[in-house]
């Protein structure tokens, strides 16, 4: 049996993908930057906004500086206080994970730590992960390097190979490989072309079924 679960948070436990990458889009092209809402989320989703750094200068001819993430951070902060939800079946599969690991699940986000824990606590997710929440920006590598999983299993003192990393994108999927750790990839679209070439265990459409399948005799 899986001795602890890992969750990202972005996309797995909190519908705010759409959001935030719409008030991404609304700045870059206020900076110059004119990009499709598609192509924003294909360039954006997983990954932390500074590390496009390059790319974003490049397009907007301007630095991103410690003002323009502010401000980003500011509006999209407001948007999601008001328009954010869980994931559906989200926080009935977590209450029923936490109770058969005994608590040792932990949420590791490439997103910065204080959006995670704001969402947490908007959607009632906070109580059950305590401390143990992990953002890749206070790692040395953010997603897909392994470093914000592996800090997550050392917190909760399980081995990596004994940890069900639960991802939504090829990004995240990568870092929990990485790390050592089963990736199970979480699809409501249906289909796992997103984690195509990569050897995630198992991907799954609805957050009831993890709640189940983690609890079947096939999760062990």
């Amino acid at each position: 049996m899986f001795e602890a679960v890992l969750f990202d948070c972005d996309g797995v436990l909190v519908d705010s993908e759409p959001i935030t990458n719409g008030v991404l889009r609304e700045v870059l092209n206020e900076s110059g930057w004119a990009l499709t809402q598609a192509e924003c989320m294909r360039i954006f989703i997983g990954k932390a906004v500074r590390d496009e750094r390059a790319r974003i200068e490049a397009e907007t001819g301007q630095p991103l500086t410690d003002a323009w993430m502010q401000a980003f951070y500011d509006r999209r902060n407001a948007r999601l206080l008001a328009e954010l939800k869980a994931v559906h079946g989200a926080v009935a599969a977590v209450a029923a994970i936490h109770h058969q690991v005994g608590g040792r699940i932990a949420c590791a986000s490439g997103a910065d730590r204080p959006k995670v824990v704001m969402q947490l606590d908007h959607v009632g997710l906070l109580p059950y992960f305590g401390d143990a929440i992990f953002s890749g920006h206070d790692q040395p590598r953010s997603k897909p390097a392994p470093d914000v999983y592996l800090a997550a299993a050392a917190h909760l003192g399980v081995d990596p190979a004994r940890c069900l990393v639960v991802e939504d994108t090829a990004t995240g999927a990568q870092a929990g490989l990485a790390a050592g750790a089963t990736v199970w990839g979480y699809c409501p679209e249906g289909h796992g072309r997103a984690f195509e070439g990569l050897d995630v265990a198992r991907v799954f459409g609805h957050m009831d079924e993890l709640r189940d399948l983690f609890a079947a005799p096939l999760a062990r």
